[in-house]
């Protein structure tokens, strides 16, 4: 029987690298994040609700949604933000629904890539949580060096959504990413054991 993994963590705390580990291991992702940007690519009926909503303004040169006017926009008007997320969130659920189902067909499990998981309440659209843990200061230093941000900025970004500590009380399983890339692969194959998606045989 196949499973539906709904794979979720904080800004920082290695999500991406987790979702590309787990691909390695046979599981197919399903990402909210490419989603998204389908949802709304050039010539799609999504970018034209966006143009109708925004202006022609929200379209660039290129014809594809001037994410830099709109994120302006909606950062700043929270009215405008919803209006933004019910022109999308229903896209990108029929895209990530089709997909994580033609996946399901071929015989695959599948891990949905959802990022805000926990705060858009979508824990009962799969079969189990788990969650890609970093500390707080880790989530802040990781951001800093990332995205060259002051100590305030990635702050600011880390505490926007539900504290990492939170959401790993909310989650059914924990992968530690405290440590280095070697201890994270440990982490994961361990979990990965336990529920039976791997033999201890198996190499990396």
């Amino acid at each position: 029987m196949q499973k539906v993994i709904g794979l979720t963590g904080g800004i920082g705390t290695g999500k991406s690298t987790v979702s590309e580990l787990l691909a390695v291991h046979g599981f197919k992702i399903v990402d909210a994040d490419i989603a998204a940007r389908e949802a709304v690519e050039k010539g799609s009926e999504g970018l034209e609700q966006v143009r109708q909503v925004f202006g022609d303004e929200a379209i660039d040169e290129n014809g594809e949604m001037n994410r830099k006017y709109v994120g302006e926009i909606v950062f700043n008007d929270d009215k405008m933000r919803e209006k933004l997320n019910q022109i999308i969130h229903p896209i990108v659920r029929d895209l990530m629904e089709r997909q994580k189902e033609a996946y399901l067909k071929e015989g695959f499990n599948v891990i949905m890539d959802i990022p805000l998981l926990f705060e858009n309440n979508l824990q009962d659209t799969v079969d189990e949580t788990w969650l890609v843990y970093a500390s707080e200061s880790i989530q802040v230093e990781r951001l800093m060096e990332r995205n060259d941000l002051t100590q305030e900025e990635a702050k600011a970004r880390v505490y926007s959504q539900i504290s990492i500590d939170k959401k790993r009380r909310m989650a059914d399983r924990v992968i530690d990413n405290r440590g280095t890339l070697l201890e994270l692969k440990q982490n994961l194959e361990a979990l990965l054991m336990e529920e039976g998606y791997i033999q201890s045989s198996e190499e990396v």
